[in-house]
């Protein structure tokens, strides 16, 4: 049998930093120069292997080795990141597929029992346009086509030139939905981002879906006066009925059992310190792994506003900023993520996601799909100081690696497959 080498993705993965980084972090923005380098350097990496190399309409590239069955179980990941970012985030992804891929083709001669896949999602962050998933959100069919085609980075290039700058017809980008054809089974493999893991101590978890999420901006409205000849009693402050929101958001993601609530702005106006608050505009975020509870809480949060809003005499008025709905991941590959983690480390922990992965596109295209977590150090990302121990990375690809023998067993059994 032949054997996998997780030190070889070690490997990669500091070459791709020295390459792709500086001391600020790393520096892949999609699209970017440093972008187009770094698929340059995956692309000699593949080159090495029995598989077909191409991008999809989307930009997206994918790695395919061909099977006895076309049924196609897929390994994502991406290997953008946000300025100034962690090493780890996304490209250890794919780097472990791309590992898996040489086990594979090795083992089975080149051609497996069933097609494997690995693919290179493009713009997973987001960070030049503000819209994250958009390659896979192309591909899942769900991107937005007028939304996205506005968007535009902060020196005002559009979206869609920034696109064909680097070969890509914005307006055919939905015709990567084609790749998903026979997709079967989507396995993800992504550092944690957060403490659940380290606060544990366990090196890995099987995910249980991505959050769904409510974001609005709630805007009170009050009455300017001075803040000296203005007694207390007779005040309309805006802020003060946006300041008890700020302590009832934590009461509300107590009592949904599982859910998180933040306000992530604050701006006033007229924004002097001379004056009672007359206008205040807060962003809530809540996110819940349950749709009932989300929602719950959601009406507690609007409930809550007005009550505040009738104590301070002002009024209250909400915006839907975005919205997306939980994705709970196939249970059938939860269990074998889990057992897969268990047989690698001995031990291992269910937790959702409350960032969003391309994960959750693959999830509502219809495709069964499992992400699994490795534990992150101080439980920070999208830093330069990012990081993961490297026997969790090399046990992560050990894990990784037995779930895709399981889940490709699982397809051969006649289990997985895509529904709309």
């Amino acid at each position: 049998m032949a054997s996998l080498d997780p030190k070889k993705t070690l490997g990669d993965l500091h070459e791709l930093r020295a390459l792709t980084g500086d001391e600020n972090g790393a520096q892949r923005v999609a699209f970017s120069p440093v972008w187009v380098a770094t698929r340059a350097w995956l692309s000699q990496k593949l080159a090495a292997l029995p598989v077909e190399v191409h991008p999809d309409a989307a930009g997206n590239l994918w790695a395919t080795l061909r099977g006895e069955s076309p049924r196609t179980l897929v390994i994502g990941g991406h290997m953008d990141s946000v300025p100034n970012g962690g090493w780890l985030d996304g490209c250890l992804n794919v780097l472990a597929g791309v590992e898996i891929l040489r086990r594979i083709s090795a083992e089975h001669g080149g051609k497996p029992p069933v097609t494997v896949r690995v693919v290179d999602w493009a713009d997973e962050e987001g960070a030049r346009f503000g819209k994250s998933l958009f390659g896979s959100s192309a591909c899942a069919g769900s991107l937005n086509m007028d939304e996205a085609r506005g968007l535009r980075d902060r020196d005002g290039v559009a979206l869609p030139e920034a696109l064909r700058q680097v070969g890509i017809d914005f307006e055919r980008v939905k015709e990567a939905g084609v790749e998903l054809q026979d997709a079967a089974a989507y396995l993800e493999l992504h550092i944690e981002q957060g403490p659940v893991l380290l606060d544990l101590d366990l090196p890995l978890g099987a995910v249980l879906g991505t959050f769904g999420v409510e974001r609005h901006a709630i805007t009170f409205r009050g009455q300017a006066a001075h803040s000296g000849s203005t007694p207390m009693n007779r005040r309309r402050d805006a802020l003060l009925a946006a300041g008890k929101m700020s302590q009832e958001i934590y009461r509300i993601a107590e009592r949904s059992g599982g859910g998180v609530c933040t306000i992530g702005s604050c701006t006033t106006k007229p924004g002097i310190v001379t004056s009672v608050v007359e206008e205040c505009r807060i962003t809530l975020d809540q996110r819940h792994l349950d749709a009932a509870a989300l929602a719950k809480m959601l009406v507690e949060a609007r409930t809550a506003a007005a009550r505040f809003a009738g104590e301070g005499g002002v009024q209250v008025t909400w915006e839907r900023l975005w919205q997306i709905e939980p994705r709970p991941f196939h249970p059938e590959l939860i269990a074998l993520c889990d057992e897969a983690i268990r047989e690698t480390a001995g031990v291992s922990h269910r937790l959702p996601s409350g960032p969003l992965h391309d994960a959750a596109e693959m999830c509502g295209a219809g495709v069964p799909t499992v992400m699994m977590f490795v534990q992150s150090l101080h439980g920070i990302s999208h830093n330069k100081i990012e990081d993961t121990k490297e026997e969790h990375l090399e046990l992560c690809v050990r894990a990784l690696d037995r779930l895709a023998q399981k889940t490709m067993a699982w397809l051969v059994s006649g289990g997985g497959g895509r529904h709309e």
